[in-house]
């Protein structure tokens, strides 16, 4: 099911229980229950409220888009460490320029067609990810140079090498949820508490109240879904983190 359709069912779900909680809300109340009864400080404690929420829904925002951020990062640098290295192996003779471009090849495409798809389905790398990566440090390894200009060569290379290890690496650290459980609970239980608020405010009286508290439930609604959506790293599909690959190795969008 595509993201955008989750969004606009759980939306229309909560904006749903909101408007029939409203409507039930007003029908107990009677028309003879007076919203102006409410004491002014309750209104500032719900203010508080309100502000403190939107405070750490915008640091969860604000670290969810970090983290990412600093995941997709790593994927370019893998990516471009990956394609130094095929480039840089132009200078060796055919038999050696062939078999590292060939280990590169390999790597790319068990990264793109399998170890990303179980990186968001169980949050770990693969095995066979890491015996590639072995053999492409191995071959760069042991590519004797024989001459000046594979002299220069060889050295960048092998550190290449160890900047996909490295970015690999961290993409086994991000490659699990950012947000604790306990936060997606408070974050959770302060949204039905904010929204509740509206109800204690006894906003019911006028279809344009009712309107505002439903737009006011859907942004919510909105941005714990950024949260959740933000939440992967390396998204919730596996054409979202792997377009740093494909860009630089064309090869790999086909069939692994």
């Amino acid at each position: 099911m595509p993201e955008w359709l989750i969004m606009v069912l759980v939306m229309a779900g909560t904006c749903a229980v909101v408007i029939t909680g409203a409507v039930l809300n007003a029908r107990r109340l009677g028309d003879e229950d007076d919203p102006d009864e409410t004491p002014d400080v309750l209104d500032y404690m719900i203010m508080m409220i309100g502000v403190v929420y939107a405070i750490v829904l915008g640091l969860a925002i604000a670290g969810v888009w970090e983290a990412r951020s600093a995941a997709q990062d790593g994927v370019r640098t893998e990516a471009q460490a990956l394609h130094e290295v095929a480039e840089r192996a132009n200078v060796y003779p055919g038999p050696v320029r062939d078999r590292i471009r060939d280990d590169v090849d390999a790597y790319v495409r068990h990264v793109v067609h399998t170890e990303f798809k179980v990186m968001i389905d169980k949050g770990e790398l693969t095995d066979r990810g890491g015996e590639l990566l072995k053999t492409l440090r191995h071959d760069v390894t042991f590519a004797t140079p024989h001459s000046d200009l594979q002299s220069q060569a060889y050295q960048p290379m092998v550190d290449q090498v160890a900047a996909v290890d490295d970015a690999r690496n961290a993409r086994q650290q991000s490659a699990g949820p950012t947000m604790p459980h306990l936060v997606w609970f408070g974050l959770v239980l302060g949204a039905a508490l904010v929204v509740g608020l509206v109800f204690t405010l006894q906003i019911r009286r006028s279809p344009r109240e009712l309107m505002l508290a439903v737009m006011f439930t859907a942004l919510i609604v909105f941005l714990l879904f950024l949260v959740w959506d933000f939440d992967a790293p390396f998204g919730r599909s596996v054409g979202d983190s792997t377009t740093a690959f494909t860009d630089l190795f064309p090869s790999a969008r086909g069939g692994s």
